[in-house]
């Protein structure tokens, strides 16, 4: 019997073989049976605490201005097709990069991020919370709070993303989804080993698989939706490079 790990391996070498696009690679995804990952995926080069390096505030958008400007408007398109949405932003900071009308249409609205100071000045929803989820993956929100559950740009920082995954599926209303953002910029000594040995088009299958792998969602997918699509290798060249892998919770 072959591995996961092997398989997931084999998997890899498959998406680099063929020329495939974002869309393709959850299109069917063939996950090892198992879960394939060790520890040492995500461990990372900067283990320190994460309250040292997120002390001091960065006001500033880490990705460029038009992947921005693409999520808000995959944001305008997917929002309102809840009525009323209460939506967390999950390792949020100074911006959510929600619409600007995103208040007339949405209900509640909270912030979960590392610094206070940049969560202050988030003027995109109406609550936040202070927490580190690298320490505790638990999230502070009874079961069935949300519709919606985003993440921006951060799902390579975190340590424990098969919990924190189990997590979002059990604050999400039934029918309510979760939308992670993916880049190709990073902060390589705060993310995980396996995301550094990776390309974009893994990064894709890896973060479907952490759905998959909660047994709580249906079938992840994954989009491009940053202007300009150019690969390599399975890895983009567009500095405005911005895909989203969502799925559904199974409730």
């Amino acid at each position: 019997m072959i591995s996961p790990r092997l398989q997931l391996s084999a998997r890899f070498l498959s998406l680099k073989a063929k020329s495939v696009g974002v869309e393709d690679v959850l299109a069917s995804p063939q996950f090892p049976p198992e879960w394939p990952f060790t520890d040492a995926d995500f461990s990372r080069q900067d283990d320190t605490n994460d309250g040292n390096f997120y002390s001091s505030p960065r006001f500033c958008f880490h990705v460029d201005d038009k992947a921005v400007a693409a999520l808000t408007d995959y944001y305008s398109v997917e929002f309102p097709k809840w009525e009323k949405p209460a939506i967390l932003d999950m390792c949020a900071s100074h911006v959510s990069h929600f619409p600007a009308d995103v208040a007339d249409y949405a209900g509640r609205r909270v912030a979960l991020g590392m610094s206070e100071e940049e969560l202050c000045e988030n003027g995109q929803v109406d609550e936040f919370v202070v927490k580190d989820l690298n320490v505790d993956s638990t999230l502070p929100f009874p079961d069935n709070s949300f519709d919606i559950v985003t993440n921006a740009v951060s799902i390579d920082y975190l340590n424990s993303p098969l919990e924190i995954c189990k997590e979002v599926a059990r604050v999400l209303k039934p029918g309510g989804a979760a939308m992670f953002a993916l880049s190709n910029r990073c902060f390589p000594t705060k993310a995980i080993n396996l995301w550094l040995r990776t390309n974009d088009l893994e990064h894709c299958f890896i973060v479907g698989s952490y759905f998959h792998y909660t047994e709580m969602f249906r079938p992840p997918t994954a989009v491009e939706v940053g202007p300009g699509p150019s690969w390599f290798g399975g890895q983009s060249q567009n500095i405005a490079y911005l895909s989203v892998v969502r799925a559904t919770v199974d409730k």
